[in-house]
């Protein structure tokens, strides 16, 4: 099923991502994660796509391994980075011949090592232009990806919108936000995409806070911030591991409590390959 079909009903979505394995340590793994995580029936689950598309052909095979052996719906990830418009068309023909509905397009990060995003000859400078190819060739339904506190590239929030809103009218049907912790943040920028007669829907990405060190590193690579005051009890919580995640758990809790309550149109959890934290807070949000 198309995701744009799901977010169409009247409740919220619910949706998972997750990231290809490296090993076989961490394939195992992430089956359990999946196992654990069915039984909740997610609207739908993502999967992502490495740095330099590392992960191109794990990428497809979970795919099509949650689509068709596990049964939940998927949305594939697909980048720009180090591919022709040959090489993403092949992609998109496997994913297509697989069942797969859905796609996320994106522009992707630099490659390691590189600091500037430099597309190969007869690739693409920008998700807007992924996002019009698939279009034009294929029966997907495309997803893009946007930034409610800006991309740490955008020269400002304005110029930001603008790529935004070309990367809708250029293909994208819904929108997924970055991870962020402050809800005011989320409702401001869903305010500003309005109006700019941006009015597609638009998921909220929320990341439970496992780790005070690695959300420092996430949050200074995508341009969130840590709430002060939030950032002072995780801090308070020091080298105590499970505080740290019972604050975590806590504040993305009351984020999605808050959101519903804001009828956001879906929740997407940014799960880490674990599936404790998200099970947590998804059944406290059935309880209440």
């Amino acid at each position: 099923m198309k995701i744009i079909d799901i977010l169409n009903r009247s409740t919220p979505t619910f949706s998972f991502e997750f990231f290809p394995p490296k090993d076989e340590n961490g394939a195992e793994a992430l089956l359990q994660t999946i196992k654990e995580l069915s039984p909740l029936a997610p609207s739908y689950v993502s999967v992502t796509y490495g740095a330099g598309g590392s992960t191109r052909r794990r990428t497809v095979d979970l795919v099509k391994m949650i689509k068709n052996d596990i049964g939940l719906e998927t949305m594939a990830h697909l980048t720009c980075v180090g591919a022709t418009r040959e090489e993403i068309a092949g992609v998109l023909d496997e994913l297509q011949a697989a069942g797969v509905e859905n796609i996320l397009a994106l522009r992707g990060d630099p490659p390691r090592g590189e600091t500037e995003f430099k597309p190969v000859d007869g690739g693409f400078p920008h998700a807007s232009e992924l996002a019009e190819f698939i279009r034009s060739r294929y029966d997907f339904c495309i997803g893009g990806a946007c930034y409610p506190e800006k991309h740490p590239e955008a020269p400002s929030m304005q110029e930001d919108l603008l790529h935004l809103k070309k990367k809708v009218e250029s293909g994208a049907q819904f929108l997924v936000s970055q991870l962020f912790f402050d809800n005011a943040d989320f409702l401001r920028f869903r305010d500003r995409l309005h109006a700019m007669g941006i009015n597609v829907p638009l998921i909220a990405g929320i990341m439970p806070i496992l780790s005070t060190s690695q959300t420092k590193r996430f949050t200074n690579l995508c341009g969130a911030t840590i709430p002060c005051a939030l950032l002072e009890r995780l801090e308070v919580a020091g080298e105590d591991e499970a505080e740290v995640r019972r604050i975590g758990v806590e504040h993305a809790l009351e984020q999605c409590q808050g959101l519903m309550a804001e009828g956001v149109a879906g929740i997407h959890f940014y799960t880490l390959n674990r599936s404790r934290a998200t099970r947590e807070i998804w059944q406290q949000l059935q309880a209440r």
